[in-house]
């Protein structure tokens, strides 16, 4: 088992910046894992934000979110970054972090193919 917390949401103005966080701890998280993140606003389906290869560091995200946000880990404390710049209105979510294993490049960012899930921080973007 794989347990994730989150951490770093908040309420911000449209423009500004955010660090979420996403602690790891249970079982050691495999290097075919992918760690990412979800969100999920009231009324819409979830959607994918971005990931991470635990092995190889690459990084995939969302087409709402390219260009303005950042994912990165650091192996070592095994935790993984999202970084939020030029937040937007539209931002506003509950953001989860997640881990598992999608088998090919076009499922990395559906849902389905993650194992193990966190309780989600919401972040609010007001004008």
């Amino acid at each position: 088992q794989v347990q994730l917390v989150e951490s770093g949401g908040g309420l911000v103005q449209t423009g500004d910046s955010l660090r979420l966080s996403c602690a790891a701890s249970g079982r050691t998280i495999s290097n075919y894992y992918f760690v990412g993140w979800f969100r999920q606003a009231p009324g819409k389906e979830r959607e994918f934000v971005a990931a991470i290869s635990w092995g190889d560091g690459n990084s995939y995200y969302g087409d709402s979110v390219k260009g303005r946000f950042t994912i990165s880990r650091d192996n070592g404390k095994n935790t993984v970054y999202l970084q939020m710049n030029s937040l937007k209105r539209e931002d506003t979510a509950v953001y989860s972090c997640t881990a598992g294993a999608p088998p090919r490049r076009d499922t990395i960012p559906v849902g389905g193919w993650y194992e193990y899930w966190g309780q989600g921080t919401q972040v609010t973007v007001s004008s």
